[in-house]
């Protein structure tokens, strides 16, 4: 089946940055605005307009740099902060010293907290704990003394930006942690679909061998003892040791980045399951089935198909080439349940725990792991001496666990 790069971003950052753009356009409106309604108390007006003509054109220009990470550099941040301070300390310049002394608003005013804001969203509370330092500083020389209302104003920038720079932390750590979680999801579901693919044709060619060499006897023993060998080492690769990645994780400027490569939808309606199914009867497997055709989108019929076929494979081994077994087919309106069922000797208590630790993984993988991925479900009832019932169901709109869904 055809393959395609899905590609997810995950990333809580990225809205504080588009909020900081329009915090920055507003902000800047809104010192322009206070100029302008106090401009005739100005001692030189004409500083603040040369600064505001400033301010305005460097907002705007940069709004392009405040939009990601990547972009927002630190030679920008820099040339920022240099502006915001700059203003602050212009502000005795073009303001008269009794509204300076009086606790009025510096040239840039809360134009400033977006530079910190910056500082905090780009490297975290530390960067923002520098750039509040800076402005502090920048305010205490523009007042002249640690009053009241500029020591308020500072604590509360310096207190904001650092908790924001601290959660900006705790959310990348979050993003990669959870792209590390999708990655070993997706390694371990591609490990169980080749362990099933496998258990289903080189593992069950390896076990016949190895009986049929034990049974004719001379060179094909040998042969046979030989095949043993090499299924429980595959066994043994397939349980533990094959792990291929197939999502990979990046932390990127844009917040974490996961690839999953996805099978592409099959073209065309659904099959018919009962299509599937008819090959497995036989003289000693009866298949009972509706009269009318069983749909299942074509992923979701093969693998219930091939789940049929691993449960039909452990009778013929454990029960014998001569067990019979039973096939019954039913559609109901929300889901199919197909049951197998045979007249064997049963599964004892904890044997297939026993066997899934042993490496082997025909009802774990090839029947339960593939109705799992279906969003169904595969129930086993044994009772030694009385034979063997899996029970498979699969919805009709299947939808799996990485997030497509086969409508029907």
């Amino acid at each position: 089946m055809a393959k395609r790069e899905r590609v997810m971003r995950m990333s809580v950052e990225q809205p504080l940055w588009r909020a900081l753009t329009a915090y920055r356009v507003l902000t800047m409106l809104y010192a322009v605005g206070l100029f302008a309604t106090a401009y005739d108390e100005f001692v030189r007006p004409w500083v603040a307009v040369a600064y505001y003509a400033v301010l305005c054109g460097w907002t705007l220009a940069t709004l392009p740099r405040v939009a990601n990470a990547a972009r927002c550099t630190k030679r920008f941040l820099a040339a920022d902060l240099t502006i915001a301070v700059a203003g602050i300390l212009l502000t005795t310049v073009a303001d008269a010293h009794e509204r300076v002394q009086a606790g009025g608003p510096t040239l840039p005013s809360i134009w400033t907290a977006g530079s910190v804001l910056a500082f905090a969203i780009k490297g975290g509370w530390r960067w923002a704990a520098l750039a509040s330092s800076l402005v502090a500083v920048a305010n205490l020389v523009e007042r002249g003394s640690p009053a009241r209302d500029t020591v308020h104003n500072v604590i509360l920038v310096c207190i904001a930006s650092v908790a924001i720079g601290y959660v900006v932390e705790v959310a990348r750590a979050s993003e990669r942690t959870l792209a590390r979680a999708l990655e070993i999801e997706a390694a371990t579901r591609e490990r169980e679909r080749l362990a099933r693919d496998i258990h289903d044709s080189v593992l069950q060619v390896l076990a016949m061998v190895q009986r049929r060499g034990a049974v004719i006897g001379g060179e094909a023993a040998e042969l046979g003892r030989m095949a043993g060998e090499q299924e429980v080492a595959l066994r043994t690769l397939v349980s533990g040791g094959l792990v291929p990645v197939s999502r990979v994780s990046e932390d990127a400027a844009e917040g974490a980045l996961v690839r999953a490569v996805d099978e592409e939808p099959e073209p065309g309606g659904p099959v018919d399951l009962r299509a599937l199914l008819a090959p497995f009867a036989g003289a000693m497997v009866s298949l009972a089935e509706p009269g009318a055709p069983v749909p299942l989108a074509p992923a979701a019929a093969r693998e219930v198909a091939a789940a049929v076929g691993a449960a039909l494979d452990n009778v013929r081994r454990h029960a014998g080439e001569d067990a019979r077994a039973w096939i019954l087919v039913e559609d109901e309106p929300d889901e199919v349940i197909v049951t197998v069922r045979d007249e064997g000797p049963g599964i004892p208590e904890g044997r297939l725990d026993q066997a899934e630790g042993e490496g082997r993984l025909g009802v774990a993988l090839s029947i339960r792991g593939r109705l799992r991925d279906l969003g169904g479900s595969a129930e086993l009832i044994s009772v030694p001496g009385q034979g063997t019932e899996i029970e498979l169901k699969v919805p009709k709109d299947v939808t799996d666990t990485r997030g497509k869904a086969e409508q029907r």
